[in-house]
């Protein structure tokens, strides 16, 4: 808040002790929370309007090849209850897991001058529990993908 004081001797506030005219800090103002509001309201407006559009300028035949599934344009064969061996899954999961921990080992790569040593060793364990892992499912057998019965 500026002073307004005509004189030349203002208030303490606005003068540095040099002499030099300041403006003095005011409280931090609180967060506008129209940007958020007005980009929830066009984000509604424009998902809305997509939809509508689509509804009223859509293609509207109802025949027979209309309702059939097709994949790229190529009719489907069989059934949609195939099934997959339990190797498929196996391999899905060690995936995603081992996948997870390369997440969690660049949050550990983008914050390591934080951490100092002692983030080091926690990954240095993290790691060697990963390999500890991975050399156990190696040895049990799970991730070898071919068939049981062949050699």
């Amino acid at each position: 808040m500026p002073c307004y004081a005509d004189s030349l001797k203002a208030c303490s506030l606005c003068r540095a002790s040099d002499g030099r005219k300041v403006i003095p800090l005011s409280a931090p103002a609180q967060p506008a929370l129209w940007p958020l509001a007005a980009y929830f309201a066009a984000t509604l407006l424009l998902t809305g309007g997509m939809i509508l559009l689509s509804y009223f300028l859509g293609p509207r035949h109802r025949g027979k090849e209309a309702g059939q599934p097709y994949e790229s344009g190529i009719v489907s064969t069989g059934t949609a209850q195939g099934r997959l061996s339990v190797q498929y899954y196996l391999v899905a999961m060690f995936f995603v897991i081992f996948d997870l921990e390369a997440v969690f080992i660049l949050a550990w790569a983008v914050s390591y001058r934080r951490v100092g040593w002692a983030g080091f060793i926690e990954v240095a364990v993290f790691i060697g529990i990963l390999m500890a892992t991975l050399a156990y499912l190696w040895r049990l057998g799970a991730l070898d993908v071919r068939p049981r019965g062949r050699t």
